[in-house]
């Protein structure tokens, strides 16, 4: 069973950092549940390749038993969160890189306040030159 501990550590570890700690919230996304549902039937086709040919192998006293398309269920719990986790640093970096707040609610820009500087002014518009003068004009 001390697979199956390591597994509950890594989901309960995984959901913590997506609605507490990096607050992307992807667990109450349909738009994460509808990748995850892709991502699970390739990971459920290799896994499935994987431990039934015998390449990968588990001590039964490590594991609950349950297999589905070969695969302990375990390694299906790791898969979730290793997807969860990647995806919500994923988001928060995403976030800081485009100005977005990193945690907290909807994605939104940025704006000037209290102990925040305002966004620079936008570059001076460039006239284009009038027709028939030449660059050495002007």
């Amino acid at each position: 069973m001390t697979y199956t501990w390591l597994v509950v550590g890594a989901l309960l570890g995984a959901a913590a950092c997506d609605l507490a700690l990096l607050r992307t919230r992807l667990l109450t996304r349909r738009a994460f549940w509808t990748s995850y549902a892709i991502m699970f039937g390739f990971q459920l086709l290799v896994n499935g390749v994987l431990t039934g040919l015998g390449v990968v192998q588990y001590d039964p006293d490590t594991i609950l038993g349950v297999r589905l398309a070969y695969a302990p269920v375990e390694d299906l719990g790791f898969g979730f969160a290793l997807i969860l986790l990647t995806l919500s640093c994923w988001v928060a970096l995403g976030r800081r890189a485009t100005g977005l707040p990193v945690r907290g609610g909807a994605a939104r820009p940025v704006r000037a306040g209290p102990g925040r500087p305002a966004p620079p002014p936008a570059p001076p518009a460039r006239r284009p030159p009038s027709p028939g003068s030449s660059p050495s004009d002007g």
